[in-house]
């Protein structure tokens, strides 16, 4: 016999209460022998032997009935096969785990992975008793718990599950074990069990750590573990990625985007159609003829820009039954005008190259929505920088702080800056400004030049493998006979900072040749060699027009041009000190958040620390003020639905003897097998109660034939007094 509240035992003392008062009422009246009594002391002895009877039943009645209210208070429960003469129910403590990662949508709608979940968690409901505790977490994301040690009610239970929706997120699987374990040491229960409902994808099970099943075990310990599989058909087509690849993001242009569509079924898809979206207006589609299975297929999707601002750009795929992946979104910030500004420290040779590179262009023709110029370096300080959207300085010797501060200043606007070494730039003297800030103007500090040439004496070429970085997208289209032409004889050698990222470097371990990192709301690209020809070939190659034009065209954007996953943190900058406080986030569903705006080192910065849906996010400095689409995507990880069966499930979880179930009639027979504990507190409670209304009753009952033997005798003592007859 086990009991939940064990100290409230120590109330059975109580039981000497009635004792007590029993034996005090005995020795509370004191007797008085007289002679006249001596004609009625037969008849006394004979009624007071029959009230010490009355009372001493009425003591046990008392002392019984609290004691059975305290064994029901203190809950007892014993196994099956222990005093079975005792009644009792089969009662249990729950805890359920739903997996709510966006895999579980796949299927048709009325009978989806998810569907099949919540009947299963009704089937659980079916098997519990009113009153029993019950915990609901919906596994994914954050891992939101939908109820908490409630008490088990069908109707409630029914509300909670109609309101219940998948969400965008992926499922961590390794966090599940240590989330259920925090619910089940919360729960106060004789027999505690828990349930995890997933559609077990291969992704994550094939992957299970030793950690992992040493959890499952631990949790074990505390409660009994089944696994309810919800797996379905391996079939889903997703958009695994959409990204801008050439033109130029200006009104009155078209610009060139591309959609990567990835069939993770088992079986060839053929006819796919992919419609590309602007502000969720169709203006183009193409069709993917097949998509063999487990294979990816990428098609060309063109958008015209007819008007300046952010533009939401879609891509979406039609057919297929899992819909939170069928859709990619980016935005792109398109200018009336983009101007760009180079700054040549040189004799005019690096900016006579940049600027042939930033206008070649295939047609051949002029555009005058698009300037470039080039300025020598002492002109520097008489340039206004008001409608200049890319500033590149190409071998600058160095520049004063004053100039350094309006440079920083411009890119955390949101603008962009590209720095060129060269044989005119003074490391220390750029050192000795990027030292006394919080955060550098460059992504990296200045080193002494180095020689990158082979032991032939020619030039290091480009390292082919690349990051998955939009600079490097129209590197990846040249044949490798072009790339290889571009080599470099020397570079600076630099120390990037922790916050900088190396897009491009040179093969055979030569170190970085080109480095980024963010500042403010602008970027900053940072060559290691020169522009012009004194330290590589790289102008007189089709690599730098290309990768000019690509940087141009990607620092001419805003931060939210990037898209982001679920679960990435979303952030607003500001250049200076802004007047209101918060900063505002609207969701997709139409939820608006309120961030606080904090400094953060020499800036400030708004940010949501999780996107949890979705679609287009829109940010705002405050509730009055336009706001700035960011797109979100989902983790195309977990468009992969293929699911373990349950004979490789009991084989990877065979350490851990973890209940199987993959029907609601497999279920309701490993729940009516495993709980073998039976709760008789109710029956401790009724029987209390109502030996309390028999003592009540009888008590009664015996006071008013008290009263009534009291009037009757009162004429015969009466008599005897002497006193009038009444």
């Amino acid at each position: 016999m086990t009991f939940l509240n064990p100290l409230l035992l120590l109330a059975g003392l109580g039981v000497a209460l009635p004792i007590l008062a029993h034996l005090l009422n005995r020795h509370r009246v004191q007797h008085t022998p007289w002679a006249a009594m001596q004609f009625l002391d037969r008849n006394v002895r004979v009624r007071s032997r029959q009230l010490r009877l009355r009372d001493l039943l009425l003591l046990c009645l008392r002392c019984l009935a609290l004691i059975l209210l305290v064994f029901a208070f203190a809950r007892p429960a014993w196994r099956n096969g222990f005093a079975k003469w005792i009644p009792g129910e089969a009662r249990a403590g729950v805890v359920v785990g739903l997996d709510v990662s966006f895999s579980m949508e796949q299927g048709e709608a009325e009978n989806n992975r998810f569907q099949r979940a919540l009947n299963q968690v009704r089937v659980i409901g079916q098997q519990m008793q009113d009153g029993d505790p019950i915990s609901i977490i919906l596994l994914g994301g954050k891992n939101k718990i939908l109820c908490r040690n409630m008490a088990f009610d069908q109707q409630r239970l029914d509300a909670l599950l109609q309101e219940t929706k998948v969400s965008s997120t992926i499922l961590n699987l390794d966090q599940v074990p240590k989330r259920l374990q925090e619910l089940v040491d919360d729960m106060k229960a004789h027999q505690k069990e828990v349930y995890f409902i997933t559609d077990n994808q291969a992704r994550d099970w094939q992957q299970v750590s030793a950690q992992f099943d040493d959890s499952l075990v631990d949790l074990q310990r505390s409660a009994n573990l089944f696994l309810v599989s919800v797996s379905g058909e391996p079939t889903n087509l997703a958009v695994t990625d959409f990204k801008f690849v050439s033109g130029a993001l200006r009104k009155g242009t078209i610009a060139r985007y591309q959609a990567t569509v990835r069939n993770c079924g088992i079986a060839p898809v053929t006819n796919v159609e992919v419609q590309c979206r602007v502000e969720d207006m169709q203006i183009d589609s193409n069709t993917i003829p097949i998509i063999n299975a487990g294979r990816s297929e990428t098609v060309s999707l063109f958008v015209p820009f007819h008007n300046s601002g952010p533009t939401r750009i879609t891509a979406k795929i039609i057919g297929d039954s899992l819909l939170t992946d069928n859709e990619r979104r980016v935005v792109a910030v398109v200018r009336d005008r983009v101007s760009v500004l180079c700054v040549d420290g040189t004799d005019g040779d690096a900016g006579r190259l940049v600027t042939a590179a930033l206008l070649a262009r295939g047609d051949g023709a002029q555009d005058e929505d698009y300037v470039v110029r080039s300025v020598p370096w002492l002109s520097l300080p008489s340039q206004s920088l008001d409608d200049v959207d890319v500033i590149i300085l190409a071998d600058l010797p160095e520049i004063t702080p004053e100039q350094a501060q309006l440079l920083s200043n411009h890119v955390r606007q949101g603008n962009g800056l590209v720095w060129f070494a060269g044989r005119e730039v003074k490391p220390t003297a750029w050192n000795e400004y990027l030292a006394s800030e919080n955060r550098p103007l460059l992504p990296a500090e200045l080193g002494n030049p180095v020689d990158t040439s082979t032991a032939l004496g020619a030039g290091r070429p480009l390292d082919a493998a690349m990051p998955d970085h939009p600079v490097c997208l129209p590197l990846r289209s040249l044949p490798e006979d072009l790339f290889s032409e571009t080599r470099f004889l020397r570079r600076l050698d630099v120390q990037p900072t922790s916050n900088s990222f190396a897009v491009l470097r040179l093969a055979g371990g030569g170190g970085p040749l080109l480095l980024e990192h963010s500042l403010g709301r602008g970027h900053v690209f940072q060559f290691t060699t020169s522009a012009d020809t004194s330290w590589n070939n790289m102008a007189l190659t089709p690599v730098f027009p290309m990768l000019m034009q690509q940087i141009v065209t990607y620092l001419a954007g805003r931060e939210y041009e990037r898209p982001r996953i679920v679960g990435d943190p979303l952030s607003l900058s500001y250049v200076e000190q802004p007047d209101a406080s918060d900063a505002v986030f609207d969701s997709p569903s139409g939820e608006t958040i309120s961030v606080p705006v904090q400094q953060y080192r020499n800036q400030f910065l708004a940010l949501l620390e999780n996107a949890t849906e979705a679609g287009f996010y829109t940010a705002r400095v405050s509730v009055q003020s336009p706001g700035m689409p960011v797109a979100v995507n989902v983790d195309s990880q977990e468009s992969n639905v293929a699911s373990l069966t349950n004979a490789e499930l009991e084989t990877k979880l065979a350490a851990t003897n973890i209940i199987i179930a993959s029907s609601a009639t497999e279920l309701a027979s490993a729940i009516k097998t495993t709980r073998t504990g039976r709760s008789s507190w109710r029956y401790f409670m009724l029987a209390g109660l109502m030996l309390l209304l028999i003592e009540t009753l009888w008590s009664s009952r015996l006071s008013q034939q008290r009263q009534t033997r009291s009037q009757a005798d009162r004429p015969i003592t009466n008599a005897v007094t002497g006193a009038p007859n009444a």
